[in-house]
């Protein structure tokens, strides 16, 4: 966005985490609402995890603010502070994103899902009857698992080192009745897809979510983590002769559809 664009009845996006200093979204996001021909620009705030509410209704308060992103460790927090939100958010109680309602109240989604299979897609993947293999219960991986069972894939397979948050997940998703879930190792053997929904690869001290040398040119490897370069899990996959959807790509992917809720009408 230009900077002489920049006046009173500019709308603003602040994207809401700790730490901040990792993510693309503003310049991306206030790219795209530019050339949609929207006056909005998208601004990071970093807000550690106990000034979430207090700064939640600060922003509350002013008119201009239309829309928030949502980004660690708030995901979780933020489903509170919405009067409404999609079914995706309710049944994982997390939100990623956030627009006004006409009464001046949080609508909140989880896009974090939709953006990874996009990327995936993107990348050659093939989900539909695909075995997959994700590493990774959490908030973002809840919802990239959804999408996937939403995507028709024929098993997915979750791992996390915390099992009592791997279990719940692996329950919830069998009540949805959208296909095959397992509880397994971080073993992608037999496997088309591969997915770290993990923070590993945010340090270059952390340990591949799954062993390099399991990984086999016949597969797509994907990885949630962005604004870290490319992580070792990626490059270990391309050595491998994998094709790779990496975080930013999912960046990129989910710029594309948060216009489209965020100017939702």
């Amino acid at each position: 966005m230009k900077f002489e664009k920049l006046s009173g009845e500019t709308r603003l996006y602040p994207i809401i985490g700790d730490p901040i200093s990792f993510v693309k979204s503003p310049h991306r996001l206030t790219a795209k609402f530019e050339e949609l021909g929207h006056n909005g620009i998208c601004v990071p705030m970093l807000v550690p995890e106990l000034a979430l509410e207090s700064v939640v209704r600060g922003l509350g308060s002013v008119p201009n603010v239309r829309g928030l992103l949502i980004t660690m460790p708030h995901k979780n927090a933020m489903f509170a502070h919405c009067a409404t939100s999609s079914e995706t958010s309710r049944l994982l109680s997390v939100v990623s994103i956030a627009r006004r309602n006409a009464d001046g109240s949080w609508h909140g989604d989880m896009l974090d899902g939709v953006a990874f299979v996009g990327a995936l897609k993107k990348n050659g993947a093939r989900l539909e009857r695909a075995r997959v293999l994700q590493v990774g219960a959490g908030g973002a991986g809840s919802a990239i698992a959804i999408a996937l069972l939403d995507a028709s894939v024929g098993e997915l397979v979750l791992h996390d080192a915390n099992q009592s948050r791997r279990d719940e997940l692996v329950e919830l998703l069998l009540g949805l009745g959208r296909g095959r879930v397992v509880a397994g190792p971080p073993d992608p053997t037999g496997c088309e897809i591969v997915v770290n929904a993990t923070p590993m690869g945010m340090s270059p001290d952390d340990p591949l979510p799954v062993p390099a040398h399991l990984l086999t040119s016949s597969m797509v490897v994907g990885d949630v983590v962005a604004g870290h370069g490319l992580t070792a899990f990626v490059q270990a996959a391309r050595a491998a002769g994998c094709k790779t959807a990496d975080g930013f790509e999912m960046v990129e992917a989910g710029i594309e559809i948060m216009p489209d809720f965020l100017l939702c009408k």
